[in-house]
């Protein structure tokens, strides 16, 4: 299903606006960006062999791993990206585009918090 980038940046806002409040008031630092595909750079970091099936990808520190020393010196924004191509190449309907990037803008959400994969998991559960 594929929409414009002004349609699925408006689905990327609307998953934020439904994240649990805690979470929303914990964002600190952090950038979310809409990007057509990962690019060799985006791919390496995440440690994914094919750049069809990445969809989304966080690039920092994690909250639970920034200490007392950071922010002393400027420090650049944590990234979020989310592949838009990727994710509408799994979704059929308007309501599955919806979910999925639902899903991943949590899912990379959940790195930032420090979280990992099983934990992420449980989050999911309790809050989509």
């Amino acid at each position: 299903m594929k929409v414009s980038r002004e349609a699925f940046e408006s689905l990327v806002e609307e998953a934020l606006k439904m994240l649990p409040r805690h979470f929303q008031t914990a964002l600190d630092n952090v950038e979310i960006i809409v990007e057509d595909m990962p690019n060799d750079d985006d791919l390496d970091r995440a440690a994914a062999s094919e750049k069809h099936t990445l969809l989304g990808l966080y690039t920092g520190v994690p909250l639970t791993e920034r200490g007392g020393w950071y922010g002393m010196t400027p420090v650049m924004p944590d990234r979020i990206q989310i592949f838009q191509k990727n994710i509408e190449r799994f979704c059929k309907t308007k309501e599955e585009l919806r979910y999925q990037v639902l899903t991943t803008v949590f899912h990379e959400l959940g790195h930032y918090f420090g979280m990992n994969e099983d934990e992420i998991r449980s989050a999911m559960d309790d809050y989509i």
